[in-house]
C-alpha cells in the first residue's frame, strides 16, 4: 500500500503542471466562486446555455465529490441535452451518471460527456466570457480526461481534493470578434 502510495504521489508531482497548493475545507468556496464566474460567460443560444450551466454545475458537484448532488444535476442535464438536435446520444451518458453506484463510476462516464459537450461548445457562439478545456493527464487510469470550465484555474473533476489542482489548459474558448 506504501509503494502505491508513493507511486501515486510521484507520478502526481511530475504529471502535474499547476503546482499551487490548495487550502483545506475550501471545495464549497471554489464552487461558490465558479458559479459567479460561469455568469460572465453567455452564449447567443439559449439552449446551448443550459447545458453549459448544467455541464458546470455537474463538474462542481464532481470536483466536491459531491455524490448526490451529481447524481441530481445529471438527472437535471439529461433532459436539456435531450432536447438540443444532435445531442440525444449525449443526454444517454447523463443518465449513466445519475444511475451511477458511486463517485468513480460518475467520473468515469463524465469523460464521454465531457468529450462531447468539448466539441459542441467549440462550435457555439459565444457572446462573451471564456471557455477553458482543461485535461488531467492522470485521469482514467491515466489514460486522461479533458473537462470545461469557466476558469483557467484547475479544479478537477476527476479527483477532487484527492489531487485538486492536477491538470493544465488545454484551450481557451473566446468570443469571435
Amino acid at each position: 500500500m506504501r509503494k502505491y502510495l508513493a507511486v501515486m504521489l510521484i507520478t502526481g508531482i511530475v504529471s502535474c503542471t499547476n503546482t499551487e497548493k490548495k487550502v483545506a475545507g475550501n471545495s464549497d468556496t471554489t464552487a461558490k466562486v465558479e458559479a459567479a464566474v460561469q455568469n460572465n460567460v453567455e452564449l447567443k443560444d439559449a439552449k446551448v446555455q443550459a447545458i453549459y450551466d448544467g455541464y458546470i454545475a455537474l463538474k462542481n458537484a464532481l470536483v466536491s465529490t459531491n455524490f448526490e448532488e451529481a447524481k441530481k444535476t445529471a438527472a437535471t442535464l439529461g433532459p436539456v441535452l435531450a432536447a438540443y438536435k444532435g445531442c440525444e446520444n449525449t443526454a444517454l451518458i447523463t443518465d449513466k451518471i445519475a444511475s451511477a453506484k458511486d463517485i468513480a463510476a460518475q467520473r468515469k462516464e463524465f469523460t464521454a460527456l465531457s468529450t462531447d459537450v468539448i466539441a459542441l461548445f467549440k462550435h457555439a457562439d459565444l457572446k462573451k466570457g471564456s471557455i477553458y478545456v482543461q485535461h488531467c493527464p492522470m485521469a482514467n487510469n491515466g489514460d486522461g480526461g479533458d473537462w470545461l470550465a469557466t476558469e483557467n484555474k484547475i479544479q478537477n473533476p476527476y479527483y477532487g481534493d484527492e489531487m485538486m489542482e492536477c491538470g493544465r489548459v488545454l484551450e481557451e474558448i473566446k468570443p469571435a470578434m
